[in-house]
């Protein structure tokens, strides 16, 4: 009996296993299956999410390191005090890296022989260029070469070198213009949330981000003069080749849905993830807002009555005392009346909160900043107190629109004379301390990259402007952080080329400086 059982259930066994692979392959393939998305169907989600990641950490780190904004506190880990725990890091680089995949697999599909669309490739390698490059000025080495390859089986990438990442995002810009010069490939506008399709648009914002990358690695003596070189190729020599924004309206920005937008389905992040009060919890810092109240900046002039109160351009809530933040890097204990914030609420034009704007890539203004800072180091052979006036004229039109941008207008002249801004020949091209042409500049610029990403951190890394007072609860040795350090996980996950990296850069921590930053 227990025999035959044993071979009954063998039997069993046999016929059971041999009906479940018959024809596996073909039961277990879904007919209507897609096992890649279209170009049009990955551009808009990375844009969207990538923008997502910049925003929420422009506001609780780029603004509170940089004082914006500060977010009182008398507990430890405060940003403004230069003083956070080391997982602040694994947001950018798990938000970056996602979407970095998605703009590779565009790429990927655009050079099928099924898609073959030149024009997504091009726009593809320009959203490359600009992931890693927040990547690489966040963390210093990263994976570059092998990353976002996990489906060719490289699930553990070697870091590279940031130099090596740096010339690597110069020959994707430069296949970029090529690819965009003249494409005739067409991009669905409804998957192109920032330019709606236009080529030539793309094509400008890649020369643009070309010249804010070559800025940055522009001090290193090993590269400089190769790069300034193309910095003047760019902007003088062959601005034909090379096009870069020539107006506001052509800016790299995600308009997000609001205002008078009906047909706009992208919403900003901030209206999604953060409660109107939420927004209104930083404090204005003084360093920010003192300046553009005693310029009687149009961006927070009053504008226009709202509601139960008044509302300007940035949605700025006066104090009783008037547009007056507190000292960021204040000791514990040691707090001001909390009194100028952003409002949340209001109008989309008049609230950062739904506002539009803040969805932003790289703006012409930042191109004209470039261009002023170039001509006073005598890269080319341009006027750059006219590039530093029309960069603060369309610094302040991005916000407030019916600014002119006509920098012989009475009504800009008249702005510069009473904030007493202009732009001075005699002095000192840069200096530590005090007043000097870099530190005018950099002032302005970084009024002009308020809600860029981390665009005023990487700026004030590389040159040292502005000059951010330093208050006395400054941790960290009073210095202000040149990094994030490298995810934890990735120790673990990847701990091989982690420690390559780290042996490479000195040390992962917040002081150790990347590599254009090094002497």
């Amino acid at each position: 009996m227990k025999n035959i059982f044993t071979v009954t259930l063998a039997v069993w066994t046999a016929l059971y296993f041999t009906s479940c692979t018959k024809d596996f392959e073909k039961i277990n393939t879904d007919p209507i299956s897609i096992t890649s998305a279209a170009p049009e169907k990955l551009l808009a989600p990375a844009l969207v999410n990538m923008l997502t990641t910049n925003m929420v950490r422009n506001r609780n780190f780029n603004n509170e390191l940089m004082q914006v904004t500060v977010t009182m506190s008398e507990d430890e880990n405060a940003v403004f005090r230069y003083d956070f725990r080391p997982n602040i890091a694994d947001y950018t680089w798990n938000g970056w890296y996602s979407q970095l995949t998605n703009f590779r697999d565009i790429y990927a599909v655009a050079s099928t022989e099924e898609y073959q669309n030149d024009s997504y490739k091009g726009i593809a390698l320009i959203c490359e260029a600009w992931g890693f490059s927040l990547l690489t000025d966040t963390y210093g080495d990263v994976p570059f070469s092998q990353a976002n390859k996990g489906n060719e089986g490289i699930v553990e990438p070697a870091f590279d070198a940031q130099k090596d990442i740096y010339m690597g995002l110069f020959d994707k810009l430069e296949e970029a213009n090529t690819l965009l010069t003249g494409s005739t490939a067409s991009v669905v506008e409804s998957s192109d949330p920032i330019y709606k399709g236009d080529v030539s648009l793309w094509r400008k914002f890649g020369n643009s981000l070309y010249l804010r990358l070559l800025l940055r690695v522009s001090g290193k003596a090993e590269v400089s003069t190769d790069v300034i070189a193309k910095i003047e190729e760019i902007i003088e020599s062959n601005p034909t080749k090379y096009p870069t924004f020539a107006s506001n309206d052509e800016s790299a920005v995600l308009k997000w849905a609001g205002g008078t937008v009906t047909t706009n389905p992208f919403t900003s992040p901030y209206a999604i993830l953060l409660r109107e009060i939420d927004f209104t919890i930083p404090s204005l810092c003084n360093f920010f807002i003192l300046k553009l109240s005693n310029w009687h900046d149009p961006r927070i002039e009053m504008l226009a009555p709202y509601g139960n109160g008044t509302r300007n351009r940035l949605g700025v809530a006066p104090g009783s005392g008037g547009f007056i933040g507190i000292e960021s890097g204040y000791e514990p204990g040691m707090a001001e009346q909390k009194q100028a914030y952003f409002y949340a609420f209001g109008t989309s034009d008049f609230s950062l909160h739904k506002s539009p704007l803040t969805g932003i890539l790289m703006t012409y203004a930042e191109v004209e900043f470039i261009k002023a800072e170039a001509a006073a180091k005598d890269w080319i052979n341009s006027s750059a107190s006219d590039h530093y006036y029309r960069g603060i004229a369309n610094a302040i039109h991005y916000w407030v629109p019916a600014f002119t941008t006509d920098i012989a207008d009475n009504e800009f002249t008249d702005y510069i004379d009473y904030a007493n801004i202009e732009w001075n020949d005699a002095l000192p091209l840069d200096a530590p301390t005090g007043d000097s042409q870099m530190e005018r500049l950099h002032i302005q610029k970084y009024y002009c990259l308020f809600m860029t990403d981390f665009q005023q951190w990487f700026e004030h890394r590389r040159t040292g402007h502005p000059i951010l007072p330093k208050g006395d609860g400054l941790q960290n040795g009073k210095k202000l952080p040149v990094r994030l350090n490298y995810p934890i996980y990735v120790q673990s996950a990847n701990s091989v080329n982690y420690k390559k990296a780290v042996a490479n850069m000195g040390a992962d921590n917040i002081n150790t400086l990347v590599w254009w930053q090094k002497p």
